[in-house]
């Protein structure tokens, strides 16, 4: 291969030191294949070579990391399937397949949505009507029996959930979805593993070699300096970061729970473990990786341990390992973090655009719950307007609710910003979600409350957060119709904004909370379960009948989802810059598409509110025409919006 001239000098001897050895490797395969492995090997080489090189180049063994990395990515490649390398080739023609307005999310515990990964296949026209074109399996991979942190304790990273069938089935899914145009995402763990995990087990045994895949300490010397400036994430049920095992004699790192161990990823094994993963089960047919906890991975004394520069680069080696291997694969980071570091997940400066594809709008979620709170968007347009601009090829993971418990990632200085304490605002939502501010229409529940810091999260269903829990106990018509409409407004918003809108499994059909958790020993200390109700299909029936909740939530929400797909303006590639309302109660932005300009206007009260036609006059919108409702809108000098109404103006 000749066309190197974009290395630098480093990385061309590196790559020319790879060639005879991947020559063997590739023996066999078609002309065409050896040709596109050795394309997409050139053409992403920098890039890996620039995440792994600070990582691990000043050892010995670089140059046999790099010979086995190459050899692990050929061998996966000679091994994918027929049908997905045609995939990979499709993916590089359209690399903007996931930032479409056709794209739509669907996340769910497979065991509460459907029993099995075969169970799944049955509910397949639920699934094509809702218009799902993404589905996210949760607690799919092999957990540890028992408490495992909803799934997130991975025993074994090659096989599936026994009760939820096995890795054939998992295949035979993404098979079946694939040829219906749907995408399967899955969760991989890459700060931790359970200890029941092979490598937690045979390090407790003794073996140095494992043990070296964790960080293990002899004595409380350094976990006690580290602990200096760390954070605890679960103090209720699993307070400080280590845990000590007596068969060892030694502290192992463990951020989260005490039978999840951290991952050591200064330890060049670890990496390629990973990756070998990840290249077998996109094998198998994943398309999306979740890759969950990645804010954790890298350590420094000193520090919260958080967000460190390492994180970025191993995370973009291993996207970089993707496009090389199985470049029908895209990379989502978990991680839910403050606006400032959040971006950096994407890529900013020397690594703008090639961390991961897409990541979490954690903030775009706060500020709905926060806006509908308080009636107030000032704090929403403030902090959304303040984020960066994004790289051209990512999208953003925009949702309202997820597994997992919402953090008020609300800022002192953001806060203050528009003359609020952060201290205060954090605490009036969480005394407003747990239902103890007076006139509060929420019912959910704090979790996690540390004295220490004030933090309080917060657990609940979307539509219990909503108010329509307490609307159906009080009989209030009135109530549930606002519910309804906060509800709609959220979805507007987040099918709106631009990104991969990602819809929690029944907030569709309204599901409240499911307060069954607490009979069942394994998730009663954990109230996330709230908001993790099975799937009611009784309910999901009624979504057709008339004037039931379920048909007015679903019909509500279909519509916005059929709005979105006709409405290009709503590519990711197209970003959506805030602009200010001149009312309070409203929030606006503006997507600039060669089609002409989107505005976006969001009442988050219950009282009707104007907004001034100077808005439209600025973008060229002379006679607007409303995407969500499909009709041309009256406007004077003012527009008036009825309560919790919604605007796509073109």
């Amino acid at each position: 291969m000749q066309n190197v001239h974009h290395l630098t000098p480093e990385a061309r001897r590196a790559f020319s030191a790879l060639l005879p050895l991947l020559s063997r490797e590739l023996k066999g395969l078609s002309r065409r294949d050896q040709q596109l492995f050795l394309l997409r090997l050139e053409r992403y080489f920098q890039d890996l070579f620039d995440g792994v090189q600070p990582i691990y180049g000043r050892r010995e063994e670089f140059g046999e990391f790099m010979e086995r990395l190459a050899c692990l990515m050929a061998q996966h490649y000679r091994a994918r399937p027929e049908e997905l390398k045609i995939l990979d080739v499709e993916r590089d023609l359209t690399p903007d397949w996931f930032q479409r307005e056709t794209m739509l999310g669907y996340v769910f515990y497979v065991e509460r949505f459907a029993g099995t990964l075969q169970g799944i296949e049955q509910h397949l026209p639920y699934l094509q009507e809702l218009g799902a074109t993404y589905l996210h399996l949760m607690s799919c991979l092999r957990p540890r029996e028992g408490e495992n942190d909803g799934g997130f304790a991975i025993a074994d990273y090659r096989n599936v959930e026994a009760k939820l069938g096995s890795i054939d089935d998992l295949e035979n899914l993404c098979r079946t979805l694939r040829k219906r145009g749907i995408s399967v995402c899955i969760d991989l763990v890459l700060n931790h593993c359970a200890k029941e995990h092979e490598w937690a087990v045979r390090a407790r045994q003794g073996e140095a070699r494992y043990q070296d895949y964790f960080y293990m300490f002899p004595d409380r010397t350094l976990p006690d300096e580290y602990e200096k400036s760390l954070p605890e994430i679960f103090p209720d049920f699993a307070p400080g970061n280590f845990s000590y095992y007596p068969e060892i004699d030694k502290w192992v790192w463990t951020t989260f729970n005490e039978y999840q161990w951290d991952l050591n990823w200064t330890n060049p094994e670890v990496f390629l473990e990973i990756a070998d993963i990840m290249f077998y089960l996109a094998n198998r047919g994943v398309e999306v990786f979740r890759l969950d906890a990645v804010a954790f991975m890298w350590k420094r004394l000193g520090t919260n341990c958080q967000n460190q520069p390492e994180v970025y680069d191993l995370l973009q080696a291993l996207r970089s390992c993707a496009k090389i291997a199985t470049p029908a694969v895209v990379h989502k980071a978990e991680a839910i973090v403050s606006p400032d570091d959040l971006i950096k997940y994407f890529g900013v400066g020397k690594r703008f655009g090639k961390v991961s594809q897409i990541a979490y709008h954690n903030s775009l979620m706060v500020q709905y719950w926060s806006s509908l709170a308080s009636r107030d968007t000032r704090l929403m347009t403030h902090v959304l307007s303040e984020f960066p601009h994004t790289p051209p090829n990512i999208a953003w993971g925009t949702y309202l609710r997820c597994h997992d418990d919402i953090g008020w990632a609300v800022t002192d200085d953001d806060a203050g910003a528009v003359k609020l304490s952060g201290l205060a605002h954090r605490s009036f939502l969480s005394n407003f979600y747990a239902g103890q501010f007076p006139e509060s229409f929420a019912r959910g529940e704090v979790f996690q409350h540390n004295p220490q810091t004030g933090d309080r999260r917060i657990s609940g269903t979307l539509a219990s957060l909503a108010g329509l829990e307490q609307a159906l106990a009080d009989r209030d018509e009135r109530q549930l119709a606002l519910a309804i409409e906060r509800t709609l407004l959220g979805y507007a918003l987040i099918c709106g904004f631009g990104g991969l809108p990602l819809l929690y499994m029944g907030d569709e059909i309204g599901l409240l909370n499911d307060y069954s958790y607490r009979k069942n020993p394994d998730l009663a200390g954990d109230n996330r379960w709230l908001h993790r109700p099975f799937m009611d299909w009784d309910k999901a029936a009624l979504r057709q009948a008339p004037n039931t909740v379920e048909q007015r939530l679903y019909q509500g929400v279909i519509k916005i989802i059929r709005a979105r797909q006709r409405t290009p303006h709503l590519n990711s590639t197209y970003e959506a810059t805030i602009v200010e309302a001149g009312n309070p109660a409203l929030f606006a932005y503006v997507r600039h598409h060669p089609l002409g300009s989107l505005v976006g206007v969001y009442n988050f009260s219950e009282r009707f509110q104007q907004i001034s036609a100077t808005l439209l006059s600025r973008q060229r919108i002379k006679q607007p025409y409303d995407q969500l409702e499909q009709r041309f809108v009256e406007v004077g000098d003012t527009l008036t919006l009825a309560p919790y109404q919604r605007l796509w103006l073109i």
